[in-house]
């Protein structure tokens, strides 16, 4: 498989990391009997969207989902629907905090798995009803906190806060320019934050929200702070489902993959067009035999691209289009946009000019307008390759 485009060379140096991403919340802000990160956002749950942010991070090794007991089903069915690799469901607590050292004990303890994971040296800790975080942000705390043993992201406060009198009245306001919001992503050196939880009091683990602060309460460990980008906000309300729905769907525009088969002219064509779109899109890149069931396409299927762009030999072009598109009729992609499928064909053959014929156009043409029903919309372009 071809290394997509979204990789970067942001892989800190450090040997071992993983994420916790406490997901037990019960929604009371959003309404609604759903919690907010089992809602669906474009047919797909909101935690989903977070968990494949941090799996498509290869220097990741293992993302621990805390979820409440009742909803442990819920997710592991969520983690085999959309393929999620390298995830563990653990059983969250009664709180916040609780929940988090619930996630971290698999790596120290094994009343919580079935085994115990690998200890990282890094362990973030991010909210999984923050689907937007890029690696890039996750990189500098984790860099961050090996150096300073902990860290975590923060934007500049919004509004003015506020202290009010036991009557009610105004007290006193604090100056804004002097202090920050805290976000997610969060980082700690995994010995760092495991002792804090350890040394807890019950009233921190029942009424506290702030890691970073139990780290310096318990462990004299000063978390350096890393400015992040305004994408790091809090699904919280029902307008915030509406805000992430637009989001994704503006990400997925800006998404494509290109399929190619493993000949050695539609591969280099193939390449030809990963490198000319990767400088404006996201691209990932992959070859493989297209007239087999590939699991790699059911892995591309299951990350939810709804572009693709498809090179193939022209004499089989109509067979292969057809496989890819009864593939993604099965995937768990929701059709609720349209799915946008360009097929290349690539006519190597030393007729001139094109050695299609009208029969094949025909074909192709009823073929784009039955699955157009379907909301998958096919396009054909014929290159001739000498």
């Amino acid at each position: 498989m071809e290394p997509s485009s979204r990789s970067r060379d942001a892989s800190p140096a450090v040997t071992l990391v993983a994420a916790v991403l406490p997901a037990g919340g019960s929604g009371e802000r959003l309404g609604g009997a759903t919690p907010k990160q089992f809602c669906t956002v474009q047919g797909r749950p909101l935690v989903s969207y977070t968990v494949r942010a941090m799996e498509r991070i290869s220097w990741i090794s293992d993302i621990i989902v805390v979820v409440s007991p009742e909803n442990i089903e819920t997710m592991k069915s969520i983690t085999e629907k959309y393929g999620h690799k390298r995830v563990t469901v653990v059983k969250g607590g009664v709180t916040r905090h609780r929940s988090i050292f619930n996630g971290l004990k698999v790596f120290a303890e094994s009343e919580l798995s079935n085994h115990l994971l690998q200890k990282p040296e890094v362990v973030i800790i991010h909210d999984a009803v923050r689907p937007f975080v890029e690696e890039d942000t996750l990189s500098k705390v984790v860099m961050a906190a090996k150096e300073y043993g902990a860290a975590g992201a923060i934007r500049p406060l919004v509004s003015t806060v506020i202290a009010s009198a036991a009557d009610g009245c105004l007290d006193h306001s604090l100056e804004r320019a002097r202090y920050r919001a805290s976000e997610m992503p969060q980082a700690f050196l995994f010995d760092v934050i495991y002792k804090a939880y350890q040394q807890c009091t019950d009233y921190d683990l029942d009424y506290g929200t702030e890691c970073l602060h139990l780290a310096l309460k318990y462990c004299e460990t000063n978390a350096k702070l890393v400015e992040g980008p305004a994408d790091l906000w809090k699904v919280t309300y029902k307008r915030d489902l509406y805000a992430a729905e637009s989001i994704v769907k503006d990400n997925l525009s800006q998404e494509v993959c290109v399929i190619t088969d493993v000949k050695e002219a539609v591969a280099q064509l193939g390449f030809l067009f990963h490198e000319s779109l990767k400088s404006q899109i996201n691209v990932e890149a992959i070859s493989i035999p297209l007239s087999k069931n590939d699991s790699h396409l059911q892995n591309l299927f299951s990350r939810q691209y709804y572009n693709f762009v498809c090179v193939n030999d022209k004499e089989c072009a109509m067979e292969e289009t057809q496989q890819l598109v009864d593939m993604l009729e099965k995937s768990n992609i929701p059709l609720l946009d349209p799915v946008v499928l360009i097929v290349v064909q690539l006519d190597i053959s030393e007729k001139v000019p094109f050695s299609i014929g009208m029969e094949e156009i025909t074909e192709m043409k009823k073929f784009a307008r039955e699955v157009k029903k379907k909301n998958i919309l096919v396009y054909g372009l014929l290159v001739q390759y000498k």
